[in-house]
This record gives structure tokens, sequence and C-alpha cells, in this order.
């Protein structure tokens, strides 16, 4: 282990919900949650406000609204988060090559590798400064953690939430390690956890204090070694640069099971379409087109085919995930389909399309090969509006979807550049006149702010209700700033 603490560990503080309150000034100091909605729904993240109601990550969220019924309750909004976590990132790079992203809002940083810091004083300047610039840069805060191990760097972290530091002298390791739960360690998972209680051990100086040899027989030979070590404050794995995507893909889990077999189909199609859309933002193409299905029973099936070279080709990705499908048994019901590619590779082979669309079409003259497939179409009865989503209107601006239902949406509109919660107006769910829009950045330069018009409660004009068949298409308007 190290004679100075230059691992650094970086942990956003509630990253997803902290980013919907910098977006939207109405839901700043108030109980956010992200997740799912529906009635699988899963939390994401909670923001502090709201776990002071006991609501936390992974917890399902109707059990959530039970803690926390006035919590706004969003979608996801991964395009923006992963945004946001590029631009932390090359933060990161910028104090050192060595980076090892854990997850979108997390990191560990050798500091000692770059010269960045070497003891003490200066590995606590650079975790300084680096709070500083992702500050300054997202509007966001992270809490940093300093030790000599990657183990010990993030506890550090961990102790120092929210938007805080800490730093672990060597030498003080034991003492602070002893009295925590063992659960504290990496790799102690429940039920790691739970086999240790049921044998008397719950700290981690009673970890320590029971031998390597018990840790072996109780865990086996690889978890005991790792265990005891690490009880002892010894941990010498390295920090390890940023791995190369080994795959791309998407899922969905259904609030309700999917029986309907051409139903299946069509999801299917549309994750493969969402899937290219992931592989050609990263620039990557793919051999091996890979399907999973989760049935009612919470049975999980994979099934894979790889092509003759990589490709991006939607009409490619498509046709093979259906292939894929033929092979499955969805008697009973689908709970969760998902479509990935594997086998990557930055450049397409061209000719892949004749294999996809069979021996008949290299057969066909040339101008009768048909054409990808459109995207699947919107068989819904009427626009569907997220919770969350950003959306614009033709006369009010910039807004955000608040919720939506037996034919309305309601929407706030303001800004991230809002000094104050913006107006609230409901809709039609058909207004022509209300489309998604892409996210606006979170810090932006005056002029930008201006452009948009502030998102201010003033610069949204006062108006009657309107009918159905209105041109505004407005149902009604609210000046609370309740989210």
């Amino acid at each position: 282990m190290r004679a100075a603490p230059t691992i650094l560990h970086l942990d956003m503080d509630a990253f997803y919900a902290s980013v919907e309150q910098a977006s939207k000034p109405s839901l700043r100091g108030k109980a956010v949650v992200v997740g799912g909605l529906g009635p699988r729904g899963v939390v994401a993240t909670a923001s502090y406000e709201a776990r002071v109601f006991g609501v936390h990550s992974a917890m399902p969220t109707a059990q959530a609204r039970r803690r926390a019924p006035n919590a706004a309750y969003l979608t996801p909004r991964f395009t923006v988060y992963r945004a946001i976590s590029e631009q932390v990132m090359a933060l990161l790079r910028e104090l050192s090559p060595l980076v090892e992203p854990l997850s979108l809002d997390e990191a560990f940083v050798d500091l000692e590798a770059a010269g960045t810091a070497w003891d003490e004083p200066s590995a606590r300047a650079a975790g300084v400064r680096l709070r500083a610039d992702i500050r300054e840069a997202t509007g966001l805060t992270g809490s940093v953690g300093l030790a000599a191990s990657k183990m010990l760097a993030k506890i550090a972290s961990e102790r120092a939430k929210p938007d805080g530091l800490c730093l672990i002298e060597p030498g003080t390791e034991r003492a602070l390690l002893g009295p925590m739960p063992v659960r504290t360690l990496p790799g102690v998972g429940p039920a790691t956890g739970d086999h240790l209680r049921r044998a008397g051990i719950t700290t981690v100086d009673e970890l320590a204090e029971a031998g390597e040899d018990e840790l072996v027989r109780l865990l086996g030979k690889a978890h005991g070694h790792a265990l005891y070590a690490m009880a002892l404050a010894r941990d010498d794995r390295p920090v390890v640069a940023e791995r190369e995507a080994k795959s791309v893909s998407v899922e969905d889990t259904y609030d309700v099971d999917i029986h309907d077999r051409p139903r299946i189909g069509l999801e299917v199609r549309r994750l493969a379409d969402r899937c290219v859309r992931r592989l050609r933002g990263a620039g990557l193409s793919g051999r091996t087109i890979v399907l999973k299905v989760r049935r009612y029973d919470f049975s999980t099936l994979t099934r894979s085919e790889t092509l003759r070279g990589p490709t991006d080709d939607p009409a490619v990705i498509r046709e093979a995930a259906a292939r894929l499908l033929e092979s499955v048994d969805t008697t009973g019901g689908v709970r969760l389909l998902g479509v990935g590619v594997t086998g990557l590779a930055d450049y397409t082979q061209e000719d892949l399309f004749a294999q996809a669309a069979g021996e008949l079409a290299a057969e066909a003259p040339e101008e009768a090969v048909p054409e990808p497939l459109p995207a699947a179409p919107d068989t819904s009865p009427e626009r569907q509006w997220r919770p969350g989503q950003d959306v614009r209107h033709a006369e009010h601006g910039p807004g955000w979807v608040q919720g939506s239902g037996l034919g309305r949406v309601t929407v706030r509109f303001e800004t991230p550049y809002s000094s104050a919660p913006g107006r609230v107006r409901t809709f039609w769910t058909d207004d022509p006149e209300l489309v998604p829009a892409d996210p606006l950045p979170l810090v932006a330069g005056e002029s930008e702010g201006e452009r948009e018009g502030g998102g201010q409660a003033s610069s949204v004009p006062a108006s009657l209700p309107k009918s159905r068949s209105g041109t505004r298409g407005a149902v009604g308007e609210a000046d609370t700033s309740r989210p």
C-alpha cells in the first residue's frame, strides 16, 4: 500500500436527482425521485430531501411513493446524464491518465501516476481543485475521498457526503476501519454479511480477529484471503485506466407482461433501433447480435447470432433480432426484452445487408433490394408524455412535463437558467404546438439564457383556458410553484 493518500475516489452527489434539480428551478431544495414509474418501477436515485423519508436507490417506486407521496417522481434522462458524466470524466483525465470509471457518476483516479500529487497537502489541493472545477463546469457537487488505496478512498468519499472532501491519513486506517460494519468492505454483500453475522462477525475488527484460516473456512479460499487482507487495511489493487466497451445493449421492463406475439416482435424492432442509435453514437459496429428475454416466471433466455463481419445497419440488426426471437417460446408472457451487440469494432462490412436480406435479395436486381425498414410506428392511441421529459411549445418556449393523463399533459415552463419557478400550463396531449425537445445545458452563458427567455413566470403571459379546437390548445394554467 502507498505511503501517501494519492488515490482519489469521486462520487457525484445523488447524481440523477441533482441533475434534475439543477435543470428545474421549481424542484431545487425539494424531494426528487428518479426511476421507473410503472407498477414494477425501481428507484434509480433519490435526492437528499427524499432520503429523509427513507427513500433510497433500488427501492420499488410504489414503496417510495408511500414514504414520500409529495416528492416529484421523474423518468430518467440518460442522454443528459451521459453528457454531464463525460464533462466530469474529462476533468478527471486532466488530473491523471489513470482514471477508472465505475459508473456515470463515480470513478477512481491515480494522482501519483501523473505527478499531480505526491503527499498529503498536494493530494488535498488536487481534491479541492477538482470539486471547484466540477461545480463551475456543471453546477453540480461531488464528494471526494483521498487515501492510500482504492478501498479506503471509496470509504473516505462516503464519509465526505454530501459535497465534501475526506482524506484518510496513512497510518490511521486500522483504527478507522475497526468499528465499521463488515458490509463496509468491498465484496461483502447481503448474503456474505448474513453468513458472517451467523458466525458472530459483525465488525471489521471482529473480521480481523477471526483470522485468515477461519475466513477461508467460512467463505472459501479466494474470498477469505481477500477479506482478511482488507480487514487489515491492505489493498494493493491498481487504478485501471478505462477499458473499451465490450458490448452495447438496451432493454426495457414492462409494467404488464406482454402476451401478444406481434407486439413482442414490434418491441424487439424498437429495441434494435435504439441499440443502433447508441452503437452509432459511440462510433462502433458489431458482429454478434444478442436477444434477451425474461419471461413471466422470471426465467431469462439469451439467444445470439454472429454475422460475417461488423455492422451498424439497422435493417441487419432488426432482422437478426427477429430471427432470434423465432427460437424463443414466449407463451405465458414476457416481462423484459433486450437487444445487444457484441464483438465491437470501429468499422463496418459493406455487404452485410445482402446477408440479412437473405438469398432472395441476393438474387434480385439491384433496384429490387428493399430499403431498410422504417422505424416502427407509434401505435398508442395518444401521444405519450413522460414526467421530467423536455418539451418546447411554439408560444411558451422550453419546459418539462410534470404529468399527463386523461388526454392532457401538464407542463412547467422554466429552464436551468431561471431565477424562479416557471408557470404551469395544461394542454391536450395531441396539441401540435407542443413537441419533445432536446435538453438545455445546465450551465450557459448569459446570451443563451436570455435567448431562451429565462423561463421565468413573468415570461409566460396569462390566458384563459382554450377549447380542444382552440388555436393554442391550452386547457388551463396554474401559478403555483409546487412540483
